[in-house]
């Protein structure tokens, strides 16, 4: 039963907030159906959607949208501050930079392009925190005050939308202001946690292309959802739905990459390894994929115990502590040219390391008694590329 709690929770949600307001009555006038609750409903949850998949590009083209169809120079000057040019030209002109950053990096060592990967995530992070702060609550709270006090059949006349349905004489309408900006705010963090898990794939993958790839289909799906919006909001808004309920099921996974992406970023940036020191016990590292139970990338301590050597980690960082015993047989450091691991072979992967353990493999190494440290990942293919050209390869260090 608990397994199903979240997904009953986001359901109620639905129900309670989308549910109604789609029922709501619309007028039949072309002047006033752009302005019912319902379709102002719908446009709201696809354009915070489409903000939460790429927030820069999301707020600024949503900001440059509003400049030019306002209806002159008076209007614009009391538009929000991301729809003035002073952000919106900016802010297009930096994700034009960063496409084409995607398409050179296609063709250049992956080396090359890993910092500009890296500061595009540190951007996407900063960008979504000001799209969570600033336009989404505007978004709904001038959604709410529309469904609030909007009265299609009766220009003129106050209205509740929620309390023209009269389920049972009582007035919804303050549950809906309650409701409202937190609902989108949390329907933002959803799917923008989704969307930048793709910037932390790009981080771990060595290869342009498939940057290149991943990047296409977050692009298309906001293609997708905006040019379904032009013909009918309601049709993007099922859409947006459908991309809300599949970064509800996916969160988990979603979080734990983002707790990652957060770590690498700080540690690349701020050159973490050169004041790193090993402590004696609990140094924290990522699970790798072959820890029994326990998801990968999983953020916890690697402890030695009396017991051995144990794995303690807090679900969603803020849940009940848990641990898991590793196996620490034949257990080595794989040192990659990023990021090291600590795995048992070539492919059996238990601990990723972030990049504060560069230079200190041998100390963990030491730390919790292993068989030594080993070349891996594309240090490995370098390794062998030499040999092949009659240089010698990394041997490994068996201490």
């Amino acid at each position: 039963m608990k397994r199903f709690a979240p997904l009953l929770l986001l359901s109620l949600i639905f129900a309670v907030v989308v549910t109604p307001i789609w029922a709501a009555p619309n007028a039949k006038s072309s002047q006033t159906k752009g302005k019912s609750p319902a379709l102002g409903m719908a446009t709201a949850v696809t354009t915070v959607t489409g903000i939460a998949i790429s927030p820069l590009m999301g707020t600024g083209a949503y900001g440059a949208y509003q400049y030019f169809t306002a209806e002159d120079e008076a209007a614009r000057a009391a538009l929000p501050w991301y729809a003035q040019m002073s952000f919106w030209l900016p802010a297009l002109g930096i994700v034009g930079l960063v496409a084409a950053k995607d398409a050179l990096g296609a063709v250049v060592p992956p080396g090359w392009k890993k910092p500009l990967d890296v500061l595009e995530t540190i951007e996407n992070k900063a960008s979504g925190l000001v799209a969570a702060g600033a336009v989404v609550p505007f978004t709904m709270a001038a959604v709410s005050k529309m469904i609030m006090f909007h009265s299609p059949e009766t220009p003129g006349k106050i209205n509740h939308g929620l309390a023209m349905l009269h389920l049972g004489a009582i007035d919804f309408s303050w549950l809906l202001n309650i409701l409202t900006v937190p609902f989108g705010i949390a329907v933002f963090a959803v799917v923008w946690m989704a969307s930048h898990a793709i910037n932390v794939l790009i981080l771990l993958s060595p290869w342009g292309a498939i940057d290149a790839a991943l990047k296409g289909a977050r692009t298309a799906l906001l293609g997708l959802i905006t040019i379904t919006a032009t013909m009918d909001p309601r049709i993007s808004a099922v859409l947006s739905l459908v991309v809300i309920l599949i970064a509800f099921l996916v969160a988990g996974w979603s979080f734990r990459l983002t707790v990652f992406g957060t770590i690498f970023s700080w540690d690349f940036f701020t050159l973490h390894r050169t004041r790193y020191k090993m402590k004696e016990n609990d140094n924290k590292m990522f699970a790798g994929g072959n820890l029994p139970e326990v998801p990968v990338r999983t953020y916890g301590k690697l402890r030695n115990t009396e017991s051995g050597v144990t794995f303690t980690y807090k679900p969603w960082m803020i849940m009940p502590e848990k641990t898991a015993v590793v196996p620490n047989e034949g257990l080595a450091v794989g040192k990659g040219l990023f990021l090291s691991t600590v795995q048992s072979g070539e492919e059996n992967t238990f601990f990723i390391l972030p990049p504060r353990y560069r230079g200190h493999e041998e100390a963990l190494v030491k730390t919790y008694t292993m068989a030594g440290v080993n070349p891996a990942g594309l240090r490995k293919a370098w390794g062998v590329l030499r040999e092949l050209f009659g240089g010698s390869v990394a041997k490994t260090q068996v201490v």
